[in-house]
């Protein structure tokens, strides 16, 4: 690899064909990784006695919208590749392997899902990133987290699965569960449907959970609760469909809000209040799941379609 090109990337200068190509090299082979550190710490001597202007850390995005059809539903999937060099640096000085980040955003209104590099299935859900490296090291296989997601994670005893998140990690050595972990809800839960997890709050590592199967925990405000899952569908949004029990007009507008990408004001506070059961499939729309509700419950609404933004009167 031409020395020139890799200072110019270490500079933050080069294109994004330049920096792909430079990825390809890395992956190769061990000893064009190691080359690369090498560059890089000399790189960094170098920058000590003649420093650069200050400009913005070097990241390079590459977005890729693949069509997929899923129950009938075609996506569109937003695929962002990230070479943090900072990480990739700070990984080579703590010997770990995962020195190249792969990061999975899943916008409103969308999902998708995805093999890691040691076979485990994942499905996201609207909202959603995660964040997994090239290849695991030997210890453990850790995935970032921000959103929902459904594992079916791929069986290795020698080799613990982990989801951080900002709340909780989970870790399992083989099983199927959903962990659902948006930032900005600030309630953490994990359900389990076969085998065993481990639940490690960050707040409190030493309070440490073994969930059974076909039990939940949440955790909000501080408090943490476990329940037993008698109904499973409110987890079949892998499957294209929305699924509700018992629940107020007002959360499922918000969840509408997540799956098909839309804002919804509500001006009716009393319709916000009124509970319902149910399940609709993405597929059939929002105007549809609307107009069955309204069916059950007096209510208006009205769509600005150019503004993705539904009024509830």
């Amino acid at each position: 690899m031409d020395r020139e090109l890799l200072y110019n990337f270490f500079k933050g200068n080069a294109t994004l064909e330049e920096g792909m190509k430079i990825k390809a090299w890395v992956e190769a082979s061990e000893e064009n990784e190691r080359t690369f550190y090498k560059e890089r710490e000399l790189f960094n001597t170098l920058l000590l006695h003649n420093p650069l202007p200050e400009k913005k850390s070097s990241v390079f995005k590459l977005s890729i919208f693949k069509k997929i059809k899923s129950d009938g539903l075609k996506i569109a999937v937003v695929v962002i590749l990230t070479l943090a060099f900072s990480y990739l640096y700070q990984g080579y000085k703590n010997r770990r392997a995962d020195v190249i980040m792969s990061t999975i955003s899943v916008p409103e209104g969308q999902r998708t899902h995805l093999t890691l590099p040691d076979g485990t299935t994942v499905w996201l859900n609207a909202r959603t990133t995660i964040q997994y490296p090239s290849s695991f090291n030997k210890k453990k296989r850790v995935v970032i987290l921000q959103g929902e997601a459904y594992f079916d994670v791929k069986r290795n005893e020698d080799k613990p699965f982990v989801v951080q998140t900002s709340v909780c990690d989970v870790e399992v050595l083989g099983t199927k569960f959903n962990v659902n972990a948006y930032p900005e809800l600030k309630k953490f839960e994990a359900t389990l449907m076969h085998g065993s997890v481990k639940v490690i709050p960050k707040a409190n590592p030493s309070q440490v959970v073994i969930l059974k199967p076909e039990h939940k925990l949440s955790l909000e405000n501080g408090k943490l609760n476990i329940t037993r899952v008698e109904n499973f569908d409110p987890y079949r949004w892998k499957e294209g469909l929305i699924c509700f029990t018992d629940e107020s007009f007002l959360n499922i507008m918000k969840d509408f809000e997540k799956y098909y990408g839309v804002k919804i004001v509500m001006e009716n506070e009393k319709v916000g209040e009124s509970h319902f059961t149910g399940k609709f499939r993405l597929s059939d729309g929002i105007d549809y799941a609307l107009r069955i509700l309204q069916g059950n419950l007096k209510f208006q609404y009205e769509k600005d379609n150019e503004k993705q933004i539904i009024h509830i009167r």
